[in-house]
């Protein structure tokens, strides 16, 4: 029996990799004579970058220097893909994983390095591929905007500082040229830029955000918002699927770059060949750290759920946690354990692995 493990990563814990590896272990050791093929998948949030590079022969990493969410030098990958494209994860510059606790604040934080990256890649690949999801912002992509060369301005003519408590002061745009055609955004989420759905209310809190300070964050999206769509050509994209996701930088990158949303899980699926690992399969299990209400939302379980289904498999789900109402799109689901995902990573590993070997015993058929 053929069996396809594609997991994306256990926040925090485990790689992608790392957690279809656990996955692998755990089911050989209840059926040795199962074909077992490992897709680790990514949605253009952290891990992204890994996932493809190591499932794409000929990809080349390079790093660069840019501005980190609060304006420090990090070095940042990308990838050049073997056709051409370049794939950019935004999270490389500005992820919340590079700040600490105490320094998250997306009043402060800034999408500059993203602009950074995306001016040296636009120079280096006629097409760009960016993922979007595990920022630290929630800026509109002005930050963004401004590292591209798009001149921000406040009332008396000086230009918006970056932060996205700054963004409010803006009053027009003065946009160079958009590179129309060549960019292609990778969403995690499908969440558009405003309202109780949108990148403010659903994302910031996770970014360190005070419930006093979403207010202030949904008014200054809202004025990014009013200003581009004002002063740029070819919108409205507030409302556009994916536009919320990386603290707006969705809206932005359609805004200023022309870009096309589309759900980062397809978009990293079709890089890495989960299509092709899905023919003839009779099991898929895929998971992450938590089945919420997220998860429908452009998120890896949903996704393989989608694909595997449409290929016949039965598709089950390893999560570190399960909402009420989460495993809905599965055959089965498992959580490892009622508190969710403890903190090491080689406890998840072996629960992981725990789990899996516990699901394929429950499978039918010759071992």
């Amino acid at each position: 029996m053929k069996v396809v493990l594609a997991p994306d990563k256990f926040a925090g814990t485990l790689s992608a990799a790392d957690a279809a590896e656990a996955m692998a272990a755990g089911w050989t050791r209840a059926r040795p004579h199962d074909r077992v093929v490992a897709v680790p998948m990514a949605d253009g949030g952290p891990g992204t970058i890994d996932v493809v590079e190591a499932a794409v022969p000929g990809c080349v990493r390079v790093g660069m220097e840019v501005a980190d969410a609060r304006g420090r030098a990090v070095t940042a990958a990308w990838l050049r893909l073997p056709d051409g494209r370049a794939l950019v994860e935004a999270a490389q510059a500005c992820g919340l994983d590079r700040l600490a606790p105490d320094e998250r604040d997306p009043l402060a934080a800034t999408s500059y390095g993203v602009g950074q990256l995306l001016s040296a890649v636009l120079t280096e690949a006629a097409n760009v591929v960016v993922g979007l999801g595990g920022t630290a912002t929630v800026d509109g992509g002005a930050g963004m905007a401004i590292a591209l060369g798009h001149r921000l301005l406040r009332g008396d003519g000086n230009g918006v500082k970056v932060g996205a408590r700054f963004v409010a002061d803006l009053d027009r745009i003065v946009a160079r040229p958009a590179p129309a055609g060549r960019v292609v955004v990778a969403s995690d989420v499908t969440n558009p830029l405003l309202g109780s759905d949108g990148a403010a209310a659903m994302f910031a809190p996770q970014k360190g955000a005070r419930p006093d300070d979403l207010p202030l964050l949904e008014a200054t999206l809202a004025v990014m918002a009013d200003v581009a769509e004002r002063d740029l050509p070819g919108g409205p994209w507030r409302d556009l699927a994916g536009a919320g996701a990386g603290g707006g930088l969705g809206f932005a990158l359609a805004a200023f770059c022309g870009a096309r949303i589309l759900p980062g899980a397809g978009v990293v699926g079709g890089l890495v060949g989960l299509d092709t690992a899905l023919a003839g399969a009779s099991v898929v299990v895929t998971g992450e750290g938590a089945l919420d209400r997220q998860t429908a939302r452009g998120k890896v379980p949903a996704h393989v759920a989608e694909r595997a289904r449409a290929h016949g498999a039965t598709v089950l789900a390893i999560a570190g946690r399960v909402e009420d109402g989460a495993g809905a799109a599965f055959d089965g689901v498992a959580a490892l354990g009622p508190q969710g995902l403890p903190r090491a990573a080689a406890l998840v590993a072996e629960r992981a692995e725990r789990f899996a070997e516990r699901i394929a015993e429950l499978v039918s058929g010759p071992r």
